[in-house]
């Protein structure tokens, strides 16, 4: 299976700090965020990684490389300064996925989770799987809600950023800037979109409380 890190946000809300460095690699703990995912990756045994990147993408290409001083081989996918959203990215990078199915990570999130529990398949008759969280704070009225294992648009809980999906519901798109949201309405009301549980904790580092927050938990859990 390969992976996708979305890394092209501008972090307009973690600014001066994003002013100089792309969101993905603000430091939380010891490391970029970037990097967090890269290990937890590799540890579930997903070695083959695309990074998209707009905001200040050279820092993100030279400092991640060709990903071998990780132990990963990363591709690059470099949209240009203002981006391409998810779906455009998404599309942008399809050729790399290879017509398999394919994890998609949000960068500028940190999940104190084992990634192995989004490995599993999907079903023939479902063209993504979705990882929700129980509601935080600054999301409060939700992003999705669960009918048995069906995803379907509600406020019982939020979309964590992490999910499988199928390559041909992308295929023959025009690679342009388009987000995934009209894709999940669609999917919501064909009832072909599966949801789940993260099992681990989860945090939207997309502000600074919210990346003082996560630091404090690093700290507190010694990781």
């Amino acid at each position: 299976m390969r992976a996708m890190i979305l890394a092209a946000g501008r972090g307009e809300r973690l600014r001066p700090i994003t002013d100089t460095i792309p969101k993905p690699l603000v430091e939380v703990g010891s490391k970029p965020l970037l990097v967090w995912h890269i290990e937890k990756l590799k540890k579930a045994g997903i070695k083959e990684i695309l990074v998209n990147s707009a905001y200040l993408s050279q820092k993100i290409v030279d400092f991640l490389g060709d990903g071998s001083k990780f132990g990963v081989s990363i591709t690059h996918s470099v949209e240009g300064s203002s981006g391409l959203e998810t779906a455009g990215g998404i599309i942008n990078a399809l050729p790399f996925f290879k017509g398999e199915d394919f994890l998609v990570i949000n960068g500028d999130t940190f999940i104190d989770a084992d990634y192995s529990q989004f490995l599993k398949p999907l079903p023939q008759d479902k063209v993504a799987h979705l990882y929700l969280v129980e509601n935080p704070p600054h999301n409060l009225k939700g992003d999705f809600s669960l009918q048995g294992d069906i995803c379907v648009r509600g406020p019982g809980f939020t979309f964590s950023g992490a999910a499988m999906y199928k390559c041909k519901e992308f295929e023959g798109k025009i690679i342009e800037k388009k987000p995934l949201l009209p894709y999940f309405e669609k999917w919501s009301k064909e009832k072909s979109m599966q949801g789940s549980l993260l099992q681990g904790k989860w945090f939207d580092v997309g502000t600074i409380e919210r990346l003082n927050m996560v630091n404090d938990y690093i700290k507190a859990h010694n990781l």
